[in-house]
């Protein structure tokens, strides 16, 4: 589908779900937005200036699809168009549940009529993606340097027909980490050549020197890096007349006297008219690294981010600012959360915990039929938490306050042995409201929990449970932010319904906390635990997403 086609669709889905019916809206409707532009765990995200607009791409870690592709016309109305990976590579390795492995602060470039997508693999090395349609198919990944610990890649071309690549080294993996590197690239943009040389030893003040960038701007090269860790980090930028160095440098962005924890690693990217603008994240616990945009002036050929505040040519976030000027306006489009399951495809905003496995059926889109069924397949016997179970269908936060609920059709087959199907909102604390089949066949609802998924060896607590004798029910989690700065405290209330007209509070309330690497996340689940040719399953009619905050 053409690019123009696909966003008119989604635009006509957002005026048919009507505006309560999605997340986070950056767009103040009077020529002004603000920040954060997304909040939605985007982390690490990166932009490029491309035929069309801007795309945007952000770190997928293990999930699946991977490398999303976002689009704007003005950098603050943002639409997930699609994905670079409709598997994670290498595809039999991401079969199984890699949390926090896989696809590691991509950096996305328009060169030459294609956009190119690297990233590193912190396990297996350096990878490229590229097409000509960023709406449509990408080609398939190509292993650029096998390695093991460089992350944060980042390539670019220079005016003489030479490319570089800039990255970073994780030290879980590389045993090394604080320093960027640089390495001549194929002009092709498939392979490094020649020695990779040091070109930023942060060691001294500048721990955890990563994510890089490369720009040049004004006879100057520049790498971007953000440093000091991820919630209490700052923005580097270092110029250098010549790409080896030496580079000088300077603390462009950080905290200051703003609300804005950790403000750092993103996208310089200019307008038309010569306007720079600075998308980067902010972690905010259980809501993951979600996005901002600073408004970027440059002085004695530095970039100043946000507003200097303190007159010392040091950036800090700005919490509202006038819109870039792109030649037009555009509406407000909120990125879809909320789905009606009604066409044959699933909506974009949704991905599996791993690759789906070819002999395992987890679900299906019907085609015209309104409804998603989700199978009960028998988890492995070892998998006694839900931490590591594939096929959790699951979405990011769409903002700091908000309603999801669901309605759907349970079909149990009393032979299939214990089976369930809910709504989970998952991290590496977790909690869901299910419904649940017994070895005796009888139906109970449930809410259960799990405290420190990744590390415990302990079975899942059942807090509350009552038995239950209808199939079709809804379910509600409704998402609240307790504090409005650090830590960003979140609690989570589950509810039922019968009738889908009188909710009733259900179980304990819980605080919901990040994932590995990433925010939690909500979403829908359906699993077993005996294997039989009919499983028991589940048909979910929709799934809706209210902002609570209007």
């Amino acid at each position: 589908m053409k690019l123009k086609q696909l966003l008119l669709s989604m635009s006509l889905t957002v005026a048919v779900l009507g505006a309560n019916a999605q997340g986070w809206n950056a767009d103040l409707g009077n020529g002004k937005y603000k920040n954060p532009i997304l909040h939605v765990d985007y982390s690490d995200p990166d932009v490029c200036a491309g035929e069309d607009g801007y795309y945007m791409t952000a770190s997928s870690f293990n999930s699946s699809p991977g490398l999303p592709i976002l689009h704007s016309k003005d950098l603050v109305n943002w639409q997930l168009i699609g994905y670079a990976l409709q598997n994670q590579f290498p595809i039999a390795h991401y079969q199984s549940v890699r949390h926090g492995d896989g696809v590691w602060a991509p950096a996305i470039r328009y060169h030459k009529g294609e956009y190119y997508i690297y990233w590193g693999d912190p396990d297996f090395g350096i990878y490229m993606v590229k097409t000509k349609n960023p709406a449509g198919t990408w080609e398939e990944p190509v292993l650029v340097k096998e390695a093991k610990g460089i992350i944060d890649t980042c390539p670019f071309w220079d005016e003489d027909g030479r490319a570089y690549l800039s990255y970073a080294f994780a030290g879980s993996r590389a045993n090394v980490k604080t320093v960027l590197m640089l390495s001549e690239l194929t002009p092709d943009g498939t392979k490094l050549i020649g020695n990779p040389a040091m070109v930023f030893d942060g060691h001294k003040g500048h721990t955890t020197a990563e994510g890089t960038k490369i720009y040049k701007k004004e006879g100057y090269y520049w790498i971007w890096s953000p440093a000091g860790g991820v919630k209490p980090g700052w923005q580097l930028a270092m110029r250098s007349k010549n790409v080896w160095g030496p580079y000088e440098s300077k603390i462009v962005l950080n905290q200051g006297n703003s609300p804005v924890n950790g403000p750092h690693q993103g996208a310089y990217v200019e307008t038309p008219n010569g306007e720079g603008w600075f998308l980067h994240f902010q972690d905010r616990w259980a809501y993951g690294r979600i996005v901002h945009m600073q408004p970027v002036v440059w002085k004695n050929a530095w970039p100043i981010i946000g507003v200097d505040t303190n007159k010392d040519g040091i950036g800090e976030p700005v919490m509202e600012w006038t819109k870039p000027n792109v030649g037009q306006n555009y509406p407000a489009t909120p990125l879809v959360s909320s789905d009606e399951f009604n066409s044959h495809q699933l909506g974009l905003q949704w991905q599996w915990q791993a690759n789906q496995n070819p002999a395992e059926h987890w679900g299906w889109s019907s085609a015209n039929l309104g409804y998603m069924r989700l199978n009960c397949i028998p988890r492995q016997k070892d998998m006694k938490t839900m931490w590591m179970v594939p096929n959790l269908l699951l979405q990011k936060f769409p903002g700091d306050n908000f309603t999801a609920t669901t309605k759907l059709t349970f079909e149990n087959n009393p032979d299939a042995g214990e089976s369930n199907t809910g709504l989970i909102v998952f991290g590496e604390d977790y909690s869901y409201i299910a419904i649940e089949q017994d070895n005796l066949g009888k139906l109970k609802l449930v809410q259960r929990s799990m405290k420190n998924a990744r590390t415990s060896k302990e079975a899942e607590t059942e807090i509350v449970s009552i038995p239950i004798d209808k199939k079709t029910i809804y379910f509600r989690s409704k998402v609240e932010m307790i504090t409005k700065k650090e830590p960003f405290d979140a609690s989570v209330t589950f509810y039922y319904s019968t009738d889908g007209n009188n909710f009733k509070a259900f179980g304990k309330a819980f605080t919901p906390r990040a994932g590995r690497w990433v925010g939690a996340k909500i979403g829908l689940f359906a699993t077993g635990t005996k294997s039989i040719s009919d499983s028991s399953y589940a048909d979910y009619d929709w799934f809706r997403i209210n902002d609570d905050n209007k």
